[in-house]
């Protein structure tokens, strides 16, 4: 279920850049960046869940995962902040 998950928004991903190119919008590189980076994730996160280990492991690498997305996103998002000098 995961991985179909995974592929149907690799799916969507490539049909959102397809339209945005069709219809002549500006597609900056770090936008590209990010969804293949969300895209990974969630490959990385079907790939452990589909991996036949105790619940208990596939917990906690699930939510060791979510803590490192959640730091890069934070991360991300203060580096786009403007400097207040």
């Amino acid at each position: 279920m995961a991985i179909a998950i995974a592929i149907l928004a690799s799916l969507a991903l490539i049909g959102w850049l397809i339209y945005r190119a069709v219809r002549g919008k500006q597609i900056k590189a770090h936008t590209i960046s990010y969804g293949l980076a969300c895209i990974a994730g969630t490959y990385t996160y079907a790939f452990f869940l589909s991996m036949d280990l105790p619940q208990l492991v596939k917990v906690m690498v699930s939510i060791l995962l979510g803590i490192a997305l959640i730091i890069l996103a934070a991360y991300l998002q203060l580096r786009r902040q403007p400097s207040k000098t």
